[in-house]
């Protein structure tokens, strides 16, 4: 059976999985902010009880963490755990877009609430795809600290033997503002795993990642990708975040580096992109500010 006609043969199944949710809940402990602030270079002695964290950073915790014997040979959880059962063996995050109306604290209880929002097949120059859409949504205090759309993307098997084939590549703009050269560090890749807890292979098995998903080495986690964005962005903000929209485009690899590049828009917000080592375009942004 073709990847096609096995999509077709499951969106019966998989549309009764979109509504679907579960609540977590999760202290965002001192000990757990201290490392968080050490894997992004800032003092960790410096955090204390009660200190507002960075909007973005909501997206450190609540990791999810299945049982050993639910993990697949990817590292993720198996599909039809929590996550709908997709019949393509390749997962990869693909972008999100964010809110922040509220402020996170050292020592709050909160609660998440993941909602499976939108299953959506695709084909694309790469293959057959399908689009996997999560709503969070994490409130604390009584107060929603924010509503987040987060898109998987997944895809075909790799042919033994064969690259993972990518669109083609899209040279990054040039006419920035600013611009941040950041190493794409192994030991700041696992550690940023760890606190996420993500334990997909890619992003520290080099056989893996070559031999099995067809990519040249280690995955940089694309999450840590968008995390960067925003911290680079931050640094120039003219006032708090208010929200931001994120689509990753090309992937990167450990032990390279990447470019982050930035310039202001009309009304006030900010165009942040990444581009890889060759100068082409593997990440944007787009953020608005709260006057």
């Amino acid at each position: 059976m073709s990847a096609a006609e096995a999509i077709a043969v499951s969106m019966p199944e998989l549309s009764t999985w979109i509504g679907r949710s579960r609540v977590d809940e999760e202290e965002i402990t001192l000990s757990a902010v201290r490392r968080i602030a050490a894997t992004f270079d800032s003092d960790p002695n410096k955090v204390a009880p009660g200190d507002a964290l960075p909007p973005h950073w909501f997206g450190l915790f609540f990791a999810d963490i299945p049982r050993q014997s639910a993990i697949g040979p990817d590292g993720h959880a198996r599909a039809g755990e929590f996550l709908p059962p997709i019949p393509l063996p390749r997962r990869m995050g693909a972008g999100r877009r964010v809110r922040t109306p509220g402020t996170l604290r050292v020592g709050d209880m909160v609660s998440r609430r993941t909602e499976v929002a939108a299953i959506t097949p695709k084909t694309g120059r790469t293959g057959e795809m399908v689009l996997l859409t999560m709503r969070r949504t994490v409130e604390a205090r009584g107060e929603v600290i924010a509503v987040e759309e987060f898109d998987a993307l997944y895809r075909e098997a790799v042919r033994p033997g064969a690259s993972s084939a990518t669109n083609p590549p899209v040279r990054a703009p040039t006419d920035a503002v600013w611009t941040d050269i950041v190493p794409i560090d192994p030991v700041q890749v696992f550690r940023y795993g760890a606190i996420t807890w993500n334990a997909h292979r890619i992003h520290y098995d080099a056989d893996y990642a070559r031999g099995v998903e067809g990519y040249p080495g280690v995955v940089q986690n694309g999450g840590l990708t968008m995390h960067l964005m925003v911290d680079a962005a931050l640094r120039r903000a003219p006032d708090p975040l208010k929200c931001f929209s994120a689509r990753l485009a090309r992937p990167m690899f450990v032990g390279d580096h990447m470019t982050l590049r930035g310039a202001a828009t009309e009304g006030g917000g900010m165009h942040v992109w990444a581009a890889d080592k060759d100068g082409f375009l593997a990440a944007e942004m787009t953020l608005e500010f709260a006057a």
